[in-house]
């Protein structure tokens, strides 16, 4: 199941790269910017916005799932059946009302991935596989990079690595870079507001540096979790001396996702302001130096 396909994009890897968002991710962390990601079965989207003034194609259609209450509409989604969702392009004209998420058609898949080939060859780029979390889906993730590999692309995949390792390892020999999320390396705060296992992640980090994997340690900074330097100190550190990596990238938090809660009628818990905390990045990025990691801020 995928949700979004992004070409010409030049931050998920080398190069210029086409983005394949796959659904399902067995975190459930406050600050995800896609929300919409984290099932992996389809979600209904429902814009406002979008919404057509006296309309009523969705109530009509789908009495039993849509209400109208003083001029706002009541989304049941768990009301919808299967055959509801695959129906809503026709039923709302307007595509306030939308499905997020279809079956991989790899075949299909390959074809649009293709047609920018020479921009890939031209810029070292490639293919990344994004989410959610790709290793979730780790059958149509293999298949796909081996694929890409076949037509000659470099590959990679952004994980959180919080999936079994038979999930990882089937695909590491058509994976050219692994970018690979640090969330924290404390297995209390990890699971106050992700919902996992820190340990978990350590231990693939270090069969990933067993199994000499090219990788990018990605550490998304957010407040109230790890956006100190206790917490910076101990993920360098560990990045340093586990995981085998050359690169660490330090991501602030920003909220730019916060509008697609909205859209799912889901609370969003996370902090409503960006980090700004300038000396702290300047840490981060000094402290890996020091352990000899090549640092970079990434937006």
């Amino acid at each position: 199941m995928m949700f979004n396909l992004q070409r010409y994009s030049t931050h998920d890897g080398p190069g210029v790269r086409t983005v394949v968002f796959l659904k399902g991710c067995s975190l459930s962390c406050t600050w995800c910017q896609n929300p919409e990601s984290r099932a992996t079965e389809p979600d209904i989207l429902f814009d406002s916005r979008l919404c057509s003034a006296g309309c009523t194609h969705c109530v009509s259609a789908l009495p039993h799932a849509v209400m109208q209450q003083n001029d706002h509409l009541i989304i049941a989604r768990q009301q919808f059946t299967p055959a509801d969702k695959q129906a809503l392009e026709q039923i709302c004209p307007s595509g306030a009302l939308s499905l997020c998420g279809k079956p991989v058609d790899i075949d299909q898949l390959m074809k649009q991935i293709l047609r920018d080939k020479p921009f890939y060859l031209r810029t070292g780029g490639g293919v990344t596989l994004s989410g959610g979390e790709p290793f979730m889906q780790p059958h149509t993730t293999q298949e796909l990079l081996q694929r890409c590999r076949h037509e000659g692309l470099h590959t990679a995949v952004e994980s959180c690595l919080h999936v079994p390792w038979k999930y990882i390892e089937p695909s590491l020999g058509a994976l050219d870079l692994l970018l690979a999320d640090l969330k924290h390396v404390d297995e209390v705060a990890f699971k106050r507001l992700t919902g996992g296992s820190a340990k978990r992640v350590l231990n693939n980090f270090c069969r990933l540096a067993t199994a000499g994997q090219p990788l990018i340690v990605r550490v998304p900074l957010i407040p109230d979790f790890n956006a100190d330097r206790t917490s910076v100190r101990a993920i360098v550190d560990f990045a340093a001396a586990e995981t085998g990596c050359q690169a660490i990238h330090f991501l602030p938090y920003h909220t730019l996702g916060i509008n697609k809660y909205a859209l799912l009628d889901q609370p969003y818990l996370a902090s409503r302001q960006p980090l700004n905390d300038p000396d702290l990045l300047t840490f981060a990025q000094d402290y890996a130096a020091e352990k000899g990691l090549t640092a970079l801020l990434r937006g």
